[in-house]
């Protein structure tokens, strides 16, 4: 463990530039989850409830989206950013609070600018005409959720593409310096891209980095992996206060299991759920500060504890979401943002 810029709170060695930020951060040590399967834990950490094969759950970002509204009309409310995370996507709710999905960050947002073969006449003339095909079907299933869904993205996708604010997702237009700040890497420029996004208003963004699942060789794997993270951690964070955006976003860094305190007979680490550490940063939270104990051995919660649901709430709250506003699935069942959890106050500043 290393001293951190925050008095008495102490940090991982593998995290040095992180430990220049903890007064701007709480970490969140008593966190204990039900669930100590990769997709089971990470459906719950998403959506605080547990896997049914009958129903899929909305994650935070969807009931952002939906209690809450978009700020910026002409781009998406909710995005996520590299990986294939099993939960945490807009389940039940209607497409429009879905996320948009991007791979590669460096990319950009694909097939988004209208091909140079095609002239702007001729690309309304093709819309017209498929809206004309298309005005028959509309009509007589207009009050279909998915025949609607259908032609809000279409009509969502030309107005974005014909956006200015298109070009928040263009990381060509960041300096050199700033981009190798972040990190050569899927996770630092996914980042770099979440920050453009928090600028043009966009209002929940998720940035995955896998690798992290070190049955064996624990220490080469979450030094490498570690070292990603706290670069792209610590220059976003750094980023965000020097533009003035940190005490309006929260920043949320979460797992969905912590790993065995012993290590195994394979110099590894295996899944442990009893017992782990997540992080918050920003939007009104109480910097330099941790909440929660674990005994001696790391084995088991014993003051401080908080569920997965909790820590929902805990970011629902920060984000000003009503805890007790119930959304009813299609099927008609009732169910609120963190479930049953029940804010952290003492995390606020």
């Amino acid at each position: 463990a290393i001293p951190t810029a925050a008095d008495g709170l102490m940090i991982s060695e593998y995290l040095p530039l992180l430990a220049g930020h903890m007064d701007k951060a709480a970490v969140v040590r008593g966190l204990s989850s039900t669930q100590g399967a990769h997709e089971q834990g990470n459906y719950l950490m998403h959506s605080s409830y547990t896997m049914r094969g009958t129903i899929k759950h909305p994650g935070l970002g969807a009931w952002l989206c939906r209690l809450d509204g978009v700020t910026n009309r002409a781009l998406p409310g909710f995005v996520r950013i590299g990986g294939n995370s099993r939960g945490g996507g807009g389940g039940y709710m209607e497409s429009k609070f879905h996320p948009l999905v991007l791979g590669n960050p460096n990319e950009g947002l694909k097939n988004s600018v209208r091909p140079e073969s095609i002239s702007e006449k001729d690309f309304t003339s093709r819309l017209e005409l498929a809206d004309a095909f298309d005005e028959a079907f509309h009509g007589k299933y207009k009050g279909q959720k998915a025949v609607r869904a259908q032609k809000e993205i279409y009509d969502d996708a030309v107005k974005l593409m014909k956006s200015e604010d298109l070009k928040a997702f263009d990381l060509s237009g960041e300096a050199e310096s700033v981009r190798e700040e972040y990190g050569n890497n899927g996770f630092g420029q996914g980042c770099l891209l979440a920050r453009r996004l928090v600028e043009n208003d966009v209002r929940f963004i998720e940035v995955n980095l896998g690798g992290w699942d070190t049955h064996s060789n624990n220490f080469p794997a979450v030094s490498s992996r570690a070292a990603t993270l706290d670069q792209a951690l610590s220059a976003l964070l750094g980023d965000l206060k020097r533009r003035g955006l940190l005490d309006e976003t929260l920043v949320v860094v979460a797992t969905e299991f912590g790993r065995t305190p012993r290590i195994n007979q394979n110099n590894g680490r295996d899944h442990f759920p009893a017992a782990f550490s997540c992080m918050l940063a920003g939007g009104g939270i109480k910097g330099g500060s941790a909440y929660g104990e674990t005994n001696e051995g790391g084995t088991a919660v014993v003051e401080g504890r908080v569920s997965v649901p909790d820590f929902n709430a805990t970011i629902a709250t920060a984000l000003g979401l009503p805890l007790d506003t119930v959304i009813h699935s299609p099927s008609g069942r009732p169910f609120t943002v963190a479930h049953k959890g029940q804010p952290v106050m003492e995390l606020f500043g």
